[in-house]
């Protein structure tokens, strides 16, 4: 099996530590978040990664080389200009032949990333979302109102829930056939341009850790976290 690692980004959120550092060889515990996710997706049965690289793009390429010394092969494109995080995969048109795992390189998850691609393929689908819910906790009291602003509904300090992106995908090989080269294109538009298009579209809900490392609070927490959690990473 095959996975693509989106790691080309600037992780601005993160600064100053993603200046002279790309974020996904920020160490949660002992180790990197990208080696400990390179670890994961071997332990789940893939045999081949392609790192999508761009910001500091050496350090990432000498620090991981050519995946021999965790057992798989490591390969990379480059971008020469921002492309999104759909739009790299055009650059791999001609090693993307079966069906195959994209996700962001700065994610801690235990999610099961061999049962997610076993629901992908029994289902049909061109694409499959891992999705995770979140609660949004709202501090005020919100009222309803019609449209003459008769007040005829109040709710104090509500919580809604969403099923949000995990930032981990599956993908069928045609999927390509709707990313041009060298264009600018992001996920949630490349979701949007298939479902418009008629095509099936699944998502995969998961209730199990994930977070993902984007600010300074959850990279305090994956430190705080991952010794225990760490043992639950890895299919066994």
């Amino acid at each position: 099996m095959k996975a693509v690692i989106l790691a080309g980004g600037k992780g601005t959120r993160l600064k100053p530590y993603t200046t002279v550092f790309p974020k996904p060889l920020m160490p949660i515990g002992d180790k990197p978040i990208l080696e400990i996710v390179v670890q994961q997706l071997k332990s789940h049965g893939f045999n081949e990664i392609i790192m999508a690289v761009g910001h500091l793009a050496e350090l990432i390429m000498t620090f991981f080389n050519d995946g021999s010394k965790y057992g798989i092969k490591i390969k990379y494109t480059r971008e020469d200009k921002p492309l999104g995080t759909a739009g790299p995969l055009a650059l791999m048109k001609g090693e993307l032949n079966e069906t195959f795992l994209m996700m962001n390189g700065d994610l801690l998850t235990t999610l099961d990333y061999s049962d997610l691609v076993n629901y992908h393929k029994r289902n049909g689908a061109i694409a499959t979302i891992a999705l995770n819910k979140r609660t949004v906790k709202i501090d005020f009291g919100v009222p309803e109102v019609d449209t003459d602003n008769n007040v005829i509904g109040y709710t104090e300090k509500p919580e809604i829930d969403y099923l949000v992106s995990m930032g981990v995908y599956v993908f069928e090989p045609r999927v390509l056939e709707y990313i041009r080269p060298n264009e600018y294109l992001d996920f949630p538009d490349l979701i949007k341009k298939l479902i418009s298009n008629g095509e099936t579209v699944k998502g995969y809900v998961y209730g199990g850790y994930w977070l993902d490392i984007g600010r300074p609070d959850d990279y305090e927490r994956a430190n705080r976290e991952i010794e225990e959690i760490y043992s639950k990473l890895f299919k066994r």
